[in-house]
């Protein structure tokens, strides 16, 4: 009894093996398969009549608003920070901020497809936080998905996933990058 269990070791350990080896080769396949990434093009911005005055994102709707002049122009679900609800008080809570702020600039290059920085925090909330003595967090972005992870499409939704920012579909994001200029006004809502 013993002998055998020796002659299945080896054997089971090559399983052990071979399914860490599928593992990894399917990670790498998903890569290859998101190759798009690696060459990915900074989409233009549209003519001034199309692009968004104002972007609004209302967290308990799970929902982002491009606006111009009132009208809107798109409307895209989103997921949130994975503690989404109140305002974000420190660094690593997985809070979504809320507030108005502005675009500070375009990412072409993120570590997801796309992104645009939101101006979070603000002077009067990097102030608070320092008081406090934490640290206020920041990095919160309007973003697609993270890079290599484009498979998952509309799926991303299912649940609250960022550090913070706002997530969208890797197509949403472009069609948004393509709509918002830096300097515009970002409100966000609980």
């Amino acid at each position: 009894m013993a002998a055998t269990r020796l002659r299945r070791g080896p054997r089971g350990r090559r399983w052990i093996g071979s399914i860490a080896a599928l593992v990894v080769l399917g990670f790498f396949g998903l890569a290859l398969v998101d190759q798009r990434q690696w060459a990915r093009v900074e989409p233009d911005l549209v003519a001034a009549p199309e692009r968004a005055d104002r972007i609004l994102v209302e967290k308990a709707a799970r929902r982002l608003t491009l606006l111009r002049e009132g009208r809107v122009l798109a409307i895209y679900p989103v997921s949130l920070g994975f503690s989404p609800v109140g305002q974000k008080a420190r660094e690593g809570d997985g809070r979504t901020p809320e507030g108005v702020y502005a675009i500070a600039y375009r990412n072409p290059r993120s570590v997801a497809h796309l992104s645009l920085k939101v101006s979070y925090p603000t002077p009067e909330q990097a102030a608070q936080a320092s008081a406090e003595g934490r640290e206020p967090g920041g990095d919160i972005m309007i973003h697609g998905l993270l890079n290599g992870l484009s498979w998952l499409g509309p799926l991303h939704r299912l649940v609250d996933w960022t550090n913070g920012c706002v997530g969208v579909t890797n197509a949403e994001m472009a069609a948004i990058y393509a709509r918002v200029d830096v300097g515009t006004p970002v409100e966000i809502r609980p």
